[in-house]
């Protein structure tokens, strides 16, 4: 059968294909915007997390490098003698010792009295730096010997690390001993050594053989403290 079209029917047909067409267009136009404004939050989205990774990696690197600093002094004081030109960090809550003879200073814990830090000055004669004394272990048994156990003491020691550190070209030695007393009780001692203005520069942190362990970390920050001018 055949079916006759009229102008209206045809010019109505004619419309409604140009209508579709335009808003076939038009969901394609909607659809590449939606897929453009995905794209764009997407990117945005991206450089957002990386942001944040950035922030959260700046903050902490800060906060680990002022732990750091904190960790190194946390619970020590500075000590500075300008006059003889060294310095160095001891416990927090020592108190001077009044007329110690022989040490330039002692400083000591108030609640475990035998615990204590001093420096000892005395002048070089034949040479001006302290590696033309020896290496860290000549130093450290020559000490032994003629100081930490001299004859007639009724002290022994023994010699049980020697390191060497530089620093802002001076040299230390750190020397580390245990010592028995005439009394019998033992004594656990750690030296640093340096030699600045013509001068031998003894600092020494001392404690009992028993406390040792608990105070390890805490004297060897002492003893790595100790710096001359």
């Amino acid at each position: 059968m055949k079916v006759a079209w009229s102008p209206q029917d045809v010019s109505h047909l004619q419309k409604t294909v140009t209508f579709d067409r335009k808003n076939r267009g038009g969901a394609c136009l909607r659809l590449n915007c939606l897929r453009f404004n995905w794209w764009v939050g997407m990117v945005v989205a991206v450089w957002q997390q990386r942001w944040r990774l950035v922030m959260l990696a700046a903050v902490l690197t800060v906060s680990l490098g002022l732990t750091g600093c904190v960790t190194r002094t946390a619970g020590l004081l500075p000590y500075n003698d300008p006059r003889d030109g060294y310095s160095f960090l001891y416990p927090n809550g020592w108190q001077p010792v009044q007329g110690a003879k022989g040490p330039d200073v002692v400083l000591h814990d108030i609640i475990e009295p035998s615990e204590n830090v001093s420096v000892v000055i005395g002048n070089l004669e034949s040479v001006k730096d302290l590696t033309e004394l020896g290496g860290a272990s000549d130093v450290g048994l020559r000490l032994q010997s003629k100081v930490i156990a001299a004859p007639g003491s009724g002290r022994t020691a023994e010699l049980l690390n020697a390191d060497r550190r530089d620093l802002e070209g001076k040299t230390y030695y750190l020397l580390e001993y245990a010592i028995a007393l005439s009394s019998g009780s033992r004594r656990h001692d750690l030296v640093s050594v340096g030699t600045s203005r013509g001068k031998l520069y003894t600092l020494s942190v001392s404690t009992s053989e028993g406390r040792w362990p608990k105070v390890r970390d805490l004297f060897y920050r002492v003893a790595n403290s100790f710096s001359l001018s």
